[in-house]
């Protein structure tokens, strides 16, 4: 497993991550087995909402943590906060009473990263960077991000910072490349000429922000995993000859495409199998040469000018 630093605070935290979407549907016996599978397999991150089945992922994880308290120096906790119905909300009162929530489900006293779930378009940067400012002083919270926004929001949320946006939570998948496709179509006028997100990864890379991909094996937004999917033959017939060169599964390379992009990458997975985090993880050990890197993208239907 790869590790890399995770902003101002410094923390290690592993380059695959446990999304936790789903674990509000587990019991803790099954949620307890899949947080200690993930950590003997060298993941470390695992990264929470509190939208997430209304507040029952968190509880469910804080259990598990309630239950060992020492898991909780093994593990790097993320949490998103912004979402509320109808609405996104980054006011001041909505992110500390949002965080407190978040630690309380928990059952924990900081998290080791917040992120800001989805733009708000009246979002007051100096606002939240007195969130952010209590936040950090009171030691809730200790490195802080943003989720799906696109470099003019966060140089806009910046300004009013006092700390560096430390992570950007972007959907990134091999079926789902349009930050990448825009890349290679400069000044053409193809469909994937398109920019759509303001050259996220550029940016990132630029001011040393990690990228987090959610929906590592999506078709596009939420339209099934392309994994097996009858819809891409070639695909998967290249991560297949793959995995079997490298011994490991073909969800595997998958995840091991993501992080071969030369940024400061993160995968967050969705799965709650703890045979299938143990597969991802492997992973963390694999560095894909350029020339397959380039095959599977290709493969996935995307065409070079």
């Amino acid at each position: 497993m790869q590790y890399l630093t995770f902003g101002s605070a410094g923390r290690q935290a592993s380059v695959i991550g446990a999304g936790m979407m789903r674990i509000a549907g587990m019991d803790f016996a099954q949620a307890d087995t899949f947080v200690r599978t993930a950590i003997e397999n060298g993941v470390t991150f695992f990264d929470h909402a509190d939208i997430y089945g209304g507040g029952q992922s968190e509880r469910i994880f804080g259990q598990v943590l309630a239950n060992d308290p020492s898991l909780r120096d093994q593990v790097f906790l993320q949490s998103k906060c912004g979402i509320r119905p109808g609405q996104f909300d980054f006011s001041k009162e909505y992110i500390l009473e949002a965080v407190d929530g978040i630690l309380s489900r928990l059952e924990t006293d900081h998290l080791d990263s917040l992120l800001l779930h989805r733009p708000d378009a009246l979002m007051e940067p100096e606002e939240v960077g007195e969130a952010f400012e209590i936040l950090h002083a009171s030691g809730k919270v200790l490195d802080f991000g943003v989720s799906n926004m696109n470099p003019m929001q966060m140089q806009l949320l910046q300004s009013g910072l006092p700390f560096p946006i430390a992570a950007d939570q972007v959907q990134m998948s091999i079926a789902h490349t349009p930050m990448l496709n825009f890349g290679f179509n400069v000044n053409m006028t193809n469909d994937p000429a398109i920019d759509r997100d303001g050259g996220v990864l550029e940016y990132c890379r630029l001011h040393h922000i990690i990228v987090q991909t959610w929906s590592p094996l999506q078709i596009g937004f939420f339209g099934g995993p392309f994994l097996g999917n009858e819809q891409y033959p070639e695909l998967n017939a290249l991560l297949n000859d793959l995995a079997e060169q490298y011994n490991v599964g073909a969800d595997t390379i998958a995840y091991a495409w993501l992080l071969r992009y030369p940024a400061s990458m993160q995968v967050i997975t969705g799965t709650t199998n703890p045979e299938r985090i143990a597969s991802a993880a492997k992973a963390g050990d694999i560095t894909l040469t350029r020339k397959e890197w380039y095959q599977i993208y290709l493969a996935a239907g995307n065409r070079l000018p």
